[in-house]
């Protein structure tokens, strides 16, 4: 799986839990998933358990702490995929 088709999957997820509108155009890399998309901290798990069921991956509570930005959580699938 390539990092754009990641990319691509990371942004549907987060879309769920977005408290603003946001596309695919409007997010980069380096987007903060709790400033910048308006998400709950709290939510960041439900994130994390669907990064899993998505690419079929597991992720320890300590690189689950580290997932703050839109490229962390792709950098973090990337490196269990």
């Amino acid at each position: 799986m390539s990092k754009d088709e990641v990319l691509k999957k990371v942004i549907d997820i987060l879309s769920k839990y977005s408290k603003t509108d946001i596309s695919a155009e409007s997010i980069s890399m380096e987007t903060s998933i709790l400033d910048d998309l308006k998400i709950n901290s709290a939510r960041l798990v439900d994130i994390v358990l669907d990064f899993e069921d998505a690419f079929d991956i597991e992720v320890e509570d300590d690189d689950a702490d580290k997932v703050n930005t839109v490229g962390d959580g792709v950098e973090l699938i990337m490196a269990k995929i």
